[in-house]
């Protein structure tokens, strides 16, 4: 706009020089120098508004290129933070899967090593049932009991075969074979082994396991309400059972499931205030802290 201006003015000065020219009588010579000074003012100033102009076009030339590289590299780096971010959840999403399946292994380790306790309490009970058998055996036979009469052999009082262990065998084949269908995914078999054991076996020491694992079982499933059903069995009819914490934490993650914040939140604090410094307690309060919910503290000793 200020060239245009300015060259207007030198046209216009140009013209009024022209015009004093020929109103003032001047000498030929002179007129043609002034005149010859102003036609190379005014082409001097063309050239240099076309040098300015030529000048604009190349800067706004190399200012849209730059835009144009920014936004590229704009466009680029958002694909590039795309494609890391679904790499994040894929990696945040298998690490879960491989978090719950190594708390699942884990938790059948756990219970072998229950089955595995129980078993050896079994056998030593057994074992002092028949130490007691011996010793009852060789007090009669050293206190002279008779062994033989004329009417022929007569036969020792009491029970002298150890106690059977056919049903206890029966029960552990059942809740190993279980066990093992949960672990490796046949969810349906696993589940109707072990209402089996339950009803079968009820008052046995891993019938609250069995329970247990009737709720993991529909968890697994997505079948939460169930779920809960089931660990709720756990927590009120067997109050000694290794599996409370771990019902009480399943119990709160499927009613999160279920959008029961309240309730769900509830119970993952109760498991830390209850089973204080267990892996469910820290099982929950990691939820509690992904949830953004107030921290639990353990109950009072």
């Amino acid at each position: 706009m200020r060239t245009r201006w300015l060259f207007l003015a030198l046209v216009a000065m140009f013209f009024g020089a022209v015009g004093g020219a020929i109103l003032a009588p001047q000498p030929a010579g002179a007129v043609s120098k002034e005149m010859i000074e102003l036609q190379q003012q005014v082409g001097q100033l063309l050239q240099g508004q076309q040098d300015l102009r030529s000048a604009m076009d190349s800067n706004d030339a190399t200012l849209r290129t730059l835009v144009q590289q920014s936004l590229d590299s704009i466009n680029r780096f958002s694909g590039e933070m795309s494609s890391v971010q679904k790499t994040m959840q894929e990696v945040q999403a298998n690490t879960g899967s491989r978090i719950d399946t190594m708390a699942q292994q884990t938790q059948g380790l756990s219970d072998n090593l229950q089955d595995v306790q129980a078993r050896v309490g079994k056998l030593s009970q057994q074992l002092t049932d028949v130490q007691n058998l011996l010793q009852s055996l060789d007090a009669k036979l050293s206190g002279g009991a008779p062994t033989a009469t004329t009417g022929g052999a007569e036969p020792l009082s009491g029970n002298l075969a150890p106690p059977s262990g056919s049903s206890s065998a029966s029960a552990d084949t059942l809740y190993q074979n279980a066990l093992r269908d949960y672990n490796t995914g046949k969810y349906d078999l696993a589940r109707q082994e072990f209402a089996d054991y339950i009803k079968m076996f009820p008052s046995n020491d891993l019938a609250s396991n069995a329970q247990f694992y009737l709720g993991e079982v529909s968890y697994a499933q997505g079948d939460y309400r169930g779920a809960i059903e089931a660990y709720d069995v756990v927590l009120m009819n067997y109050p000694n059972s290794f599996k409370l914490g771990a019902s009480l934490l399943k119990k709160g993650l499927a009613e999160l499931e279920l959008g029961m914040k309240a309730s769900g939140t509830r119970d993952l604090r109760e498991v830390v205030r209850r089973f204080p410094n267990s892996d469910d307690a820290r099982r929950a309060q990691a939820k509690l802290r992904e949830l953004g919910a107030a921290p639990a503290h353990p109950a009072p000793h």
